[in-house]
């Protein structure tokens, strides 16, 4: 195992102290919101929750337990700039990038005309870009060439995305029923199509970074950024993307089960820190090798970036009320 691989995925939090996003949301009360596209999510007695083959120490990638999983819908796609934009529309809502007015930038995608940036110590990939936000994703004057509708929306904080769903008359998923829908049935497999290992000349089956990260991006899979929601294949329940392109937002904290003093110690760091999961397009195996099933990242709720988005889960009495088709 690489030293890359030991070390996190998550970027730091946006700031010490921030408020939420403003913006009156109830569950039902939506006008006009979007019909979103849903899978059906089978239960199960005894989900596979975890692996019994980690690949990354002092994650909580190992097997864990997790309890019966009732039948629920899944977004087959991650929650698209178009349906956000409704929210925002309806709503009025504010995410807290734009209410503390700056976000993350990956290096490479910051505008020509910003020649200075303050970085993140140990990751200066990530720079720190005022007015970059969910429509300017890489900065003010950015929309035009880099929003697209039917790419995931992005710049989403943990708490950003729980006001959608709960406007939206869902939820995020927890991680155990994350892995679940990931899966397909396969049952303890790294990937949403099996074993097979994507790699940087003649295999892609998801948008995931190819090259030398962070400086050499070969662009194999087709994508320097986000794929549109609804790419590549979908796995055997009908979810696409469910690793790769952007790192997804579930319901539960980040906790790792171990005695391991490291692990103690890297848990205690990220008090109150929430799960992510699935990858970006900026995961390598050589750095970030998170793109895995049972993977996993921990990211403070205020944190937001160009690779970081959600999916909604719907309990079976709500989906079937018309929130999800």
């Amino acid at each position: 195992m690489s030293k890359a691989n030991k070390s996190s995925c998550c970027v730091p939090a946006i700031a010490a102290s921030t408020p939420l996003g403003v913006g009156t949301v109830s569950a039902n009360k939506a006008l006009n919101p979007p019909v979103l596209q849903t899978a059906a999510i089978p239960g199960a007695k005894r989900p596979v929750f975890g692996t019994s083959t980690p690949r990354i120490s002092n994650d909580g990638e190992e097997t864990r337990h997790a309890k019966p999983i009732s039948p629920f819908r899944m977004t087959k796609t991650t929650v698209t700039n178009a349906e956000f934009a409704a929210f925002i529309d309806a709503t009025g809502y504010v995410t807290e990038a734009e209410t503390i007015g700056w976000s993350f930038v990956f290096w490479s995608n910051v505008p020509s005309d910003i020649t200075t940036s303050q970085g993140v110590a140990g990751s200066e990939w990530w720079r720190k870009i005022d007015g970059a936000y969910w429509r300017d994703v890489n900065g003010p004057g950015t929309k035009e060439a880099h929003w697209h509708p039917d790419h995931p929306a992005v710049h989403v904080s943990w708490n950003d995305a729980s006001a959608y769903a709960t406007w939206i008359g869902g939820r995020l998923p927890n991680e155990a029923e994350w892995e679940h829908a990931a899966r397909g049935g396969f049952g303890d497999v790294p990937y949403p199509w099996g074993a097979d290992e994507p790699d940087d000349t003649d295999f892609q089956p998801c948008n995931i970074w190819q090259g030398d990260f962070p400086k050499t991006n070969t662009l194999a899979d087709g994508y320097k950024t986000t794929a549109p929601a609804q790419s590549f294949a979908p796995n055997r329940y009908g979810l696409f993307n469910i690793v790769g392109n952007v790192w997804e937002w579930t319901a539960d904290f980040y906790r790792i089960k171990s005695l391991k003093k490291v692990a103690k110690d890297r848990a205690r760091a990220m008090v109150g820190y929430r799960v992510a999961k699935g990858g970006s397009f900026l995961c390598h195996k050589s750095y970030c090798w998170r793109y895995r099933i049972a993977a996993r990242s921990g990211n403070p709720p205020d944190s937001a970036t160009p690779h970081m988005g959600f999916r909604v889960a719907f309990d079976e009495p709500q989906a079937d009320k018309g929130r999800a088709a």
